[in-house]
């Protein structure tokens, strides 16, 4: 079916002229660097947020239609699954108090789409991957209703031409054969934009993928995938097999995935976006009026709709952005690495860490990409993927030697990269009381040695031994995470024991520092 809808709607001729029009959007973008048309320094970041839907027993309830309408915010949208919602934040410029107040921004939304959620019978549960989520709930019927997720769907099968393979052995093993790309939907991430000028771009780009391993190390929230317990961060291997186009005879001939980290530093943000059209060929060819390079030579600024939405198609953990406002383009560097949670505490102290230490290495006159391959920065990321807040990480060694070690991730983040994060949030002009209460919240994650994924992991397992099935420690380890999170107390001090397990309203918990839904500015550190 999906064959014959692609068919349909895009022939031979259509992906002909799709690739013509990327070309041409190639060539304008060329132009842009050239004439030095961006937009001017201005520091501003975004977020976005990436949230599930559960009900009061801690199971997935497919109810995003009705719970939006209940919100009726532009700021939440859909995503891919119907037991998926996402936040959308509104830009702010780094500096000051910009933490404490998008903190405050996500505790009000979130709060506000909670209650509402809960009115529809579902409550919000900001986790990189649900845990109760089933193979039966990640179906095709379960696809959002809006056509650009059935289209995509059917491309990505009709590309494929057979059945997808999810075959993942971490601590436990699963292998299944979806027939719809929904599992990918079970991926809910927190994606961190920094707008960039220019001949900033391949910097900061360098950056955040050299410090991909380290955040995943300090950040998993993802150890579970359909009842199995796989990689403290399961989301990039299972993001990765529910988008590939690829049979297994394009994967054993080295053919890239439409998901993947990258295989060298940049120059260049005009780099990414070559290898885009080189590489992966177009999931939707539909082709917009412009004419970009005519939109040029009469002085206007393209919107390059064709590069843009190719670009959304390539599935890059570190993701280039173009964009406009008010008839100026800008570039962003879109971090997409981190799993949502636990919780808005969690996930400011995250983002701090990223925009602190980016900076730092972006700045340095001699920068780390200069000093450790790229393949030492892609097994980072896929070791910390497996291994969490235990990972062990491959780093250039100080001083003058040089050379690579292999450190602990906590050792390497409370020695060496928690201080340069800290120099970053200063040259970015950030508060020292908000620099110190954020990197903070990371330096205790790796004192204690927990993040979301060891603190889910090591809950389930307790409800096991106390004599519950795995469906049903499941379902608890949901629900009490789900209590913990509301409270808005960083994951390193939430309680080991399992206790009691409930998804009461928010605001029934004593209202904490940061609780979700509670009112007034800035906590009390």
């Amino acid at each position: 079916m999906g064959e014959k809808v692609v068919a349909e709607m895009f022939g031979p001729s259509d992906r002909q002229r799709y690739r013509r029009k990327l070309q041409q959007c190639l060539a304008a973008l060329a132009r842009l660097l050239a004439e030095k048309r961006f937009d001017r320094p201005r520091n501003l970041i975004g977020l976005e947020i990436e949230l599930n839907l559960a009900g009061e027993d801690g199971l997935p309830r497919m109810l995003n239609a009705p719970v939006l309408d209940r919100i009726a915010s532009p700021d939440f949208q859909t995503e891919l699954g119907m037991f998926n919602l996402e936040v959308n934040i509104a830009p702010h410029r780094l500096d000051g108090h910009v933490f404490d107040r998008l903190a405050e921004e996500l505790r009000t939304g979130l709060g506000y789409a909670d209650r509402k959620a809960r009115e529809a019978g579902a409550g919000v549960v900001m986790v990189g991957i649900l845990p109760t989520l089933t193979e039966d709930d990640a179906v095709a019927a379960n696809l959002s209703a809006a056509d650009r997720y059935t289209l995509l769907n059917d491309t990505i099968l009709a590309i494929r031409g057979e059945d997808l393979i999810l075959d993942i052995q971490g601590i436990e093993h699963l292998r299944c054969t979806p027939a719809s790309i929904t599992p990918e939907a079970a991926c809910t991430s927190v994606q961190l934009h920094l707008q960039v000028t220019p001949p900033r771009f391949a910097s900061v780009w360098n950056a955040a993928q050299a410090v991909a391993g380290v955040q995943i190390a300090v950040g998993a929230n993802a150890p579970f995938v359909f009842g199995h317990e796989l990689w403290r961060e399961s989301r990039p291997p299972l993001f990765t097999q529910a988008t590939d186009t690829r049979p297994p005879e394009l994967q054993a001939q080295g053919v890239r995935p439409r998901t993947w980290f990258g295989e060298r530093w940049v120059d260049s943000v005009y780099d990414l976006f070559e290898e885009n059209l080189r590489y992966f060929p177009a999931l939707l060819p539909i082709c917009d009026d412009e004419d970009p390079l005519r939109v040029l030579d009469e002085g206007g600024v393209p919107k390059l709709a064709e590069l843009v939405l190719h670009n959304g198609t390539v599935y890059r953990w570190n993701r280039p952005v173009y964009g406009w406002v008010d008839g100026v383009p800008h570039l962003r560097v879109e971090n997409r690495v981190l799993p949502a949670g636990p919780t808005v505490t969690d996930v400011v102290a995250n983002a701090a860490f990223y925009y602190g230490l980016v900076r730092t290495l972006a700045d340095e006159s001699r920068p780390i990409w200069k000093r450790m391959s790229f393949a030492d920065a892609e097994h980072n990321f896929d070791t910390a993927c497996r291994h969490g807040i235990e990972a062990e990480l491959r780093w250039p060694r100080s001083g003058r030697s040089g050379g690579m070690a292999t450190v602990p991730a906590v050792r390497l983040v409370l020695d060496e990269l928690l201080p340069l994060a800290a120099a970053g949030l200063d040259a970015w002009h950030i508060e020292p009381r908000d620099r110190d209460f954020y990197l903070g919240v990371i330096e205790e994650r790796c004192r204690r040695r927990v993040n979301g994924a060891s603190w889910q992991a090591g809950t389930f397992h307790r409800y096991l031994d106390s004599g519950l099935d795995r469906p049903a420690a499941l379902a608890a380890t949901t629900r009490r995470y789900r209590e913990l999170m509301l409270t808005g107390e960083p994951v390193h001090t939430w309680p080991a024991g399992i206790g009691p397990v409930g998804m009461e309203p928010v605001g029934v918990e004593p209202a904490g520092r940061g609780a979700v839904g509670t009112e007034g500015g800035t906590q009390a550190r």
